[in-house]
């Protein structure tokens, strides 16, 4: 995509999106914003797309933003493109906040594969992830607090959803670094791994064996479980919904003969 993002596309749809900015523990600079911006739209047009492991080459998965590059981002440079953070440029985010909420977007799981730091927009972008993998001694902090500032990269909403409102005021307003075992203590990791990037590619590769059509529609459910204003009602029927729309279809019957079959299934892409 960039000097500071590879996406490898491996076999069975797994797509592998490592930042590579490894002098700078990938930190966030206007390039990076625009990396992982650039690769999640185009994975989002992927019609093979099954999963998605996203990861940081060297020291880091991602050491925050860059602060050399805040002030040109203060005057308007990249990644707003303008003065004014408040303008919406990708939906219901500004260009900053799409590197974490564009992964929740992502019609299939994404997994990240956090080692080293996962600092302030750093650990937002993890947090926009399904699942995360972290090794025990990673280091995890919401650190915007350091600097004077609050997270504002599409972290809050998913500070809500994974932990107590009391731990994610202490993370908030202290910027606490919480070891990788903490942070899954505390819901921000789902769990410890020697190798994060192996386990999370055999997780992915996992996922990309079962029927896309009933993996995407049961993102799509979770996703509206965490919105506050659905209610239990609009759940259910939305499950209904889904499950009315995936009995019967191709590649649900291919993953019941196959199981009848003791064989691996075989699934055409999403329409």
């Amino acid at each position: 995509m960039s000097d500071r993002i590879v996406i490898d596309r491996l076999p069975g749809g797994v797509a592998h999106v490592q930042l590579v900015r490894t002098d700078k523990m990938n930190a966030l600079d206007p390039e990076m914003f625009n990396g992982l911006n650039a690769a999640a739209e185009s994975l989002a047009q992927d019609k093979s797309l099954r999963a998605v492991v996203i990861s940081g080459q060297g020291k880091a998965f991602c050491a925050g933003l860059d602060m050399g590059s805040f002030h040109k981002m203060k005057e308007g440079g990249e990644p707003t493109s303008a003065k004014d953070l408040s303008v919406r440029t990708h939906g219901l985010a500004n260009a900053a906040q799409n590197v974490s909420v564009a992964w929740r977007s992502l019609p299939v799981p994404v997994i990240a594969a956090v080692h080293g730091v996962a600092f302030g927009g750093g650990l937002q972008v993890a947090l926009g992830a399904d699942i995360r993998l972290v090794t025990a001694d990673a280091k995890l902090s919401v650190m915007e607090i350091k600097w004077g500032l609050v997270p504002d990269m599409g972290g809050m909403p998913r500070l809500r959803s994974l932990c107590r409102d009391d731990v994610a005021r202490e993370l908030t307003y202290t910027g606490r670094i919480v070891s990788g075992t903490e942070a899954v203590a505390l819901g921000l990791a789902t769990r410890v791994e020697a190798d994060p990037v192996a386990a999370a590619l055999d997780m992915a590769h996992a996922i990309a064996g079962k029927n896309p059509d009933a993996i995407r529609a049961g993102k799509r459910l979770l996703n509206a479980s965490e919105d506050v204003g659905v209610s239990t009602g609009e759940l259910l029927l939305a499950e209904s919904v889904e499950q009315q729309a995936l009995i019967g279809t191709a590649n649900q019957a291919e993953a019941v003969k196959a199981n009848m079959d003791k064989r691996a299934p075989v699934f055409a892409d999403p329409a």
